[in-house]
C-alpha cells in the first residue's frame, strides 16, 4: 500500500504535528450521494430502552468505522465519507438520541456523557470490537468521551471540527441571529415559536450557509435531501427540545471549571488520532485546531482550505484519504 505525504507548516517547530499522509488512490472517484438504508438497533441504556437508528455501509472485511454527527445533523451527514471509505471499512452512521430517527428515552438528559453512553452500548452490542470512531462537531465531543473512557472500543479516532470550548460572542456563528434570544426567560418562548415556524427550505439554506465555506457549490440534490430531513424532523414532537437541550448541555460543558473542562479528556485518549479542520470554519474557529491536536497523545492535524465546519460533506474524498493514510502509518508504527 502506498501513501502520499502532505505537509502543512512542516518547517515550523513541531511540524510533525501536521504531517498527514493521504492514501488518494484508494478512494473512489465518484460517490453515489444516496444514504444507506437505515435500521433500528434496540439497546438498554442508563436512561431506559432505546431503539437507535443507524445507517450501515458494507465493507470488505472486519474493520468498522462508526460515525457521529453534529448538532442538527443525522446519520445521513456521513453518506459521502462512508462511501469513500467503503472499499476499506464497513460503516455504521448513528442517529444520536433526539436526532435523525432515534427517539430519545423518557429519562434522557441530553448531556454529552449520556450521548456517549448510548454510543458505548451500541459498540458493545455490535460485536465489532475496536472501531475507527469518527465524529463531527458535537459528535466529535461525544467521540472524545467514548475514546477517553473506553479505549478498548476505539482503534483510531478522527475528529472533524470537534466542539471543543469556543465561547466567542459572534452571531455569525449561528444559522439565525435570533437564537441567543431563545435563552431569555420572558422573550425566549416567543422567539422559539418564530424560529420553529421558519419553513424547512429556509432553515436548510441558512444551515448550509453557516456550515459550508462554499454553499453555492452544494449540488441541488444534496440540498433537496437536507430540506426533506428538516421536513421529517418537523414532524417529531421531541425534535426541537432535543436540539435545545443538547445545545444547552454542550455550552454548559464549555463553561465548566478546568478540572471538568472537555479539554481534560483529550490527553486521556490512547488511540491514534486525526484532527481535521476547515480553515473557513465559522462555527468552531480553526484557531482551536492546533491545541486540540497537541492535547491528544497521538494526534495530528490536517487543515483544509476553502472548507467550513463539515469537511466530511465538503471534502469527503480528502478526509477519507487522510483517514486511510493514518491507518497506513499506524500499521507501520509511524504514527
Amino acid at each position: 500500500m502506498r501513501t502520499s505525504p502532505r505537509h502543512l507548516d512542516a518547517a515550523a517547530p513541531g511540524g510533525g504535528l501536521t504531517r498527514v499522509p493521504l492514501r488518494l488512490g484508494a478512494v473512489p472517484a465518484r460517490l453515489p450521494g444516496v444514504p444507506s438504508p437505515g435500521r433500528h438497533v434496540p439497546l438498554i441504556t442508563e436512561s431506559g430502552p432505546l431503539r437507535v437508528h443507524v445507517r450501515e455501509t458494507g465493507g470488505p472485511g472486519a474493520e468498522t468505522a462508526v460515525y457521529l454527527h453534529g448538532l442538527a445533523g443525522s446519520a445521513s451527514n456521513w453518506t459521502d465519507l462512508a462511501a469513500a471509505l467503503a472499499p476499506n471499512l464497513r460503516g455504521l452512521a448513528v442517529d444520536l438520541p433526539g436526532f435523525g430517527r432515534s427517539v430519545p428515552p423518557d429519562r434522557f438528559d441530553y448531556s454529552g456523557e449520556q450521548h456517549a453512553h448510548v454510543v458505548i452500548r451500541l459498540l458493545e452490542e455490535s460485536g465489532a470490537g475496536a472501531v475507527h470512531l469518527v465524529g463531527n462537531s458535537f459528535g466529535g465531543a461525544v467521540a472524545v468521551f467514548v475514546a477517553a473512557h473506553r479505549p478498548d472500543l476505539v482503534a483510531s479516532l478522527t475528529l472533524i471540527s470537534p466542539a471543543v470550548p469556543d465561547l466567542r460572542p459572534d452571531p455569525r456563528r449561528m444559522s439565525d441571529p435570533r437564537i441567543p434570544l431563545t435563552r431569555l426567560p420572558l422573550l425566549g418562548p416567543a422567539v422559539r415559536r418564530r424560529l420553529a415556524a421558519v419553513p424547512p427550505g429556509e432553515r436548510a439554506r441558512r444551515l448550509l450557509e453557516l456550515c459550508f465555506a462554499e454553499p453555492d457549490a452544494v449540488p441541488a440534490d444534496r440540498l433537496d435531501a437536507v430540506v426533506e430531513e428538516f421536513r421529517e424532523r418537523a414532524g417529531f414532537d421531541w425534535a426541537e427540545a432535543a436540539l435545545d437541550r443538547t445545545t444547552t448541555g454542550l455550552v454548559r460543558s464549555w463553561l465548566a471549571p478546568p478540572w471538568r473542562s472537555p479539554w481534560r479528556l483529550l490527553p486521556l485518549v490512547q488511540a491514534p488520532s486525526l484532527v481535521v479542520w476547515g480553515a473557513a470554519d465559522r462555527v468552531v474557529g480553526v484557531r482551536k485546531a492546533p491545541r486540540t491536536a497537541r492535547e491528544l497523545r497521538r494526534g495530528r492535524l490536517l487543515v483544509l482550505p476553502r472548507t467550513g465546519h463539515v469537511a466530511q460533506l465538503e471534502r469527503p474524498r480528502v478526509v477519507a484519504a487522510a483517514v486511510l493514510g493514518m491507518l497506513d502509518e499506524v500499521e507501520l508504527g509511524q504514527w
